[in-house]
């Protein structure tokens, strides 16, 4: 009989969930969690793991010290588009590939894009605390319609182009920007995009190319910022900047550079701003996909058949590092 695998889960939910979740593995695993939701704990449980299921909080990464501290890793699934965190290159030099789920919030978090932009464009957040004042602003508060308008998507993965539909279902003229150049007429240099659009959407990976992307002050006049990517992906200090004198017209974010928003942050007080708290790809329709691509990734790697979505260029083929034979 096989030596069930070692798999560590790290996903901030009580281990009774985990493991429930987990359930349709089988015998195949034997699931643990770290002792504790720190780094010590996350560096004490990895000696023995050869698969990681990560934590899409980015609280537990598999940095450099983390994969040198878990000799027997062969596999790390991502139950999340986004990888921040994660070292890809150490993972690849152990021959370790770190797979994610794309593609399975795209319509959750382009629907929160589209309506963050009609909340902005509409005025609704300020028509709704005028009339809980005892206020009936019918004159002053100036919304405006999206048709016609020139809406501008930085990043064209499955997000994106579900935004990109989402838009032009509306009567916007979309455009869009990825580090890769498309044969697209739609594609746009960012410069252009950016300095030329009413509506800006930003729904691309973090990573040190696209970390402080986003400059508002490069905006255009009384344009619309719509963050559901990454907070560090835009500027904040200038997007708060651009705020206070009028140079955007709004701005809606559900992510940030430090989450939850501490107390205090300047965003928190500006007019015409909606927050959110991360949770533009979080439905029961995108958690069920999530929850079917993550185990069936998972129950590939435990079969011997090739995972889906490998980031990091190693093989897709997951590869037991210790056998019984190896260590008897």
């Amino acid at each position: 009989m096989t030596t069930p695998w070692n798999l560590l889960a790290l996903p901030p939910l009580p281990e009774e969930l985990m493991r429930h979740l987990l359930a349709p593995l089988g015998d195949r695993v034997d699931v643990r969690v770290p002792a504790a939701r720190d780094r010590d704990a996350l560096l004490a449980a990895l000696p023995e793991a050869e698969i990681v299921l990560g934590d899409w909080t980015s609280t537990l990464v598999m940095d450099a010290a983390a994969v040198a501290a878990a000799p027997r890793l062969a596999f790390v699934q991502q139950p999340s588009v986004g990888v921040d965190g994660h070292d890809l290159d150490a993972l690849a030099a152990s021959g370790v590939p770190l797979a994610n789920t794309p593609g399975v919030s795209a319509v959750a978090v382009s629907e929160w894009c589209l309506a963050a932009t009609l909340s902005l464009s509409r005025k609704l957040g300020a028509a709704d605390a005028a009339v809980r004042a005892g206020e009936w602003p019918q004159q002053g508060l100036q919304p405006y319609e999206l048709r016609g308008r020139r809406v501008g998507i930085v990043g064209y993965g499955p997000i994106g182009v579900s935004c990109a539909e989402m838009f032009r279902a509306l009567g916007c003229h979309v455009t869009f920007w990825t580090r890769t150049p498309r044969a697209d007429p739609a594609f746009e240099d960012l410069e252009t995009l950016v300095s030329g659009s009413d509506v800006v959407v930003v729904v691309i990976a973090l990573s040190d190319e696209t970390r402080g992307l986003i400059d508002p002050a490069r905006m255009k006049q009384g344009a619309l910022l719509v963050n559901a990517a990454r907070g560090g992906v835009v500027d904040q200090q200038a997007l708060v900047a651009s705020l206070r004198d009028g140079h955007l017209g709004g701005a809606a974010l559900d992510v940030f550079d430090v989450e939850p928003l501490p107390a205090g942050d300047p965003l928190r007080d500006l007019p015409n701003v909606l927050l959110s708290p991360h949770v533009a790809g979080v439905t029961p329709e995108a958690t069920g996909r999530l929850l079917t691509a993550t185990l069936a990734n998972l129950t590939a790697a435990l079969e011997g058949r090739e995972v889906e979505a490998v980031l990091n260029g190693v093989s897709p083929l997951v590869r037991r590092k210790f056998t019984e034979s190896s260590t008897t």
